[in-house]
């Protein structure tokens, strides 16, 4: 069971991403054009990361041109006016770095960690993606074969892969988390190359980004760097389009069966829950932390080494820009139907909702925010992302410094609190995932 614990955790973790240690010193300033520039100087290994974060995700989509933002995660690696085809990532791996890209509900962040006497390289090649990037049809027609194939590896042919997407896609009916960050086939197959032109010009822009460095750099060598490659860069012509869909209440629980491609039954809850950076959900993802975090939390220790009804149990926050969802889940084990293992999850939080948690659950947890605070910067890549973060979704790069201080003031009876509150038959969505031989039973 272990490469399906290792996927649940890959897929699903997405709250609790603290950020902090030693204090990170940080400049910041907006180009001409809009772009936000968040400088961290440190000089203790001769690395540097360069990245840029666009305000663009999965939300921003129209409902018949899903999987764009996703899609272009893969189509700014084509190369540029200026770059060949399929030779962006050379430059990087040539000098002895790495880079990637990821996407989210919200946003799209590209980096290249580097030598820091490359700087300049990385510099160029980002701004080579926001100005000049290939955005045609031969592009097109190659990353749509590339994501098809994403899509079968990590969804469709992986057990529990489509957990979220069947999740969302019931909790959601008005708001564009409904929709899979990968979005449709359909759609990436029906858009034309006009299409993926315009999604380019909205939203690839610096008024949209935010430029996020990080590392062995001389602050004002690399102002005068930024300012020379994307000063010129002109400023989006359009304004970026906000979403303004607000979810109603769930009024009601929904409850479904998805057949699949496993050989365990598994329950999945999933909860509304406020957005990321508002008061509860720090304690929302607290009272996560408190079930599922390590041997001594409460669902493993009640569910995995007392009653061994299940193989693997987790909860999970989902640290959206807009109201999201935290999940609570199980694998059964030892021929555990899906609804005992539903009940024991069901009676765990009960529990949280009833009494106060002890003082020693409660150090613990602090602990091990802490623990999670000092650990995550370990890299220029992870200070790089963080400020960014915090600054797109919050609009305060500096609580990558600060943000544990509202963890802390978050209370045993606030957890309490928004047990009672939120995690309510009326505000789920639970899902029974069964063996697709079932289906004929």
């Amino acid at each position: 069971m272990k490469s399906i614990t290792a996927l649940l955790l890959g897929t699903l973790i997405t709250g609790l991403s603290c950020h902090a240690q030693n204090k990170i010193e940080f400049e910041e300033y907006d180009l001409s054009n809009g772009l936000h520039v968040i400088l961290h100087e440190d000089h203790t290994s001769p690395i540097v990361t360069v990245s840029v974060m666009y305000h663009v995700g999965s939300k921003n989509e129209e409902p018949n041109r899903t999987g764009f933002a996703h899609f272009f995660e893969h189509l700014l690696f084509e190369g540029s006016d200026n770059i060949e085809r399929g030779e962006f990532s050379k430059y990087v791996e040539n000098a002895g770095g790495i880079l990637n890209a990821n996407t989210s509900n919200d946003r799209t962040f590209y980096f290249e960690n580097l030598p820091s006497n490359m700087l300049e390289m990385g510099l160029w090649l980002e701004s080579e993606r926001m100005m000049h990037a290939r955005v045609d049809i031969k592009g097109v027609e190659t990353q749509r074969e590339v994501v098809k194939e994403e899509k079968r590896q990590r969804i469709d042919n992986q057990p529990y892969g489509s957990i979220v997407s069947e999740i969302m896609k019931r909790m959601y009916k008005v708001h564009p988390y409904k929709w899979p960050t990968i979005g449709s086939m359909e759609h990436l197959n029906a858009a034309k190359e006009e299409d993926y032109i315009a999604f380019y010009k909205n939203y690839y822009v610096p008024n949209n980004a935010i430029l996020s460095i990080a590392g062995d750099i001389t602050k004002k060598e690399t102002k005068e760097l930024i300012e020379a490659y994307f000063g010129p860069i002109p400023k989006g012509t359009k304004a970026i389009p906000a979403v303004t869909a607000v979810e109603p209440p769930l009024n009601g629980e929904i409850r479904d069966t998805v057949y699949d491609n496993i050989q365990l039954p598994a329950v999945i809850q999933a909860y509304r829950m406020p957005a990321n950076g508002t008061d509860d959900f720090y304690a929302v993802s607290m009272l996560a932390q408190l079930m599922s975090q390590g041997e001594s939390s409460r669902l493993q220790k009640k569910c995995v080494n007392e009653s061994q009804s299940a193989m693997f149990v987790g909860a999970f926050p989902f640290a959206l820009e807009h109201p999201g969802v935290t999940l609570s889940f199980g694998i059964c084990a030892n021929e555990t139907k899906p609804e005992d293992l539903e009940a024991e999850i069901d009676a765990e939080f009960k529990k949280v909702q009833e009494e106060l948690i002890s003082d020693k659950e409660f150090q613990k947890l602090k602990n091990q925010i802490e623990a999670n605070f000092v650990s995550s910067n370990a890299s220029m890549m992870g200070i790089a992302e963080s400020l960014a973060n915090y600054e797109m979704y919050l609009g305060d790069a500096n609580l990558a410094n600060t943000e544990i201080e509202r963890y802390q003031k978050v209370t045993k009876e606030d957890i309490k609190r928004v047990a009672k509150k939120y995690f309510v038959k009326d505000n789920r969505v639970v899902l029974y995932y069964l063996p697709k031989e079932e289906t004929a039973e």
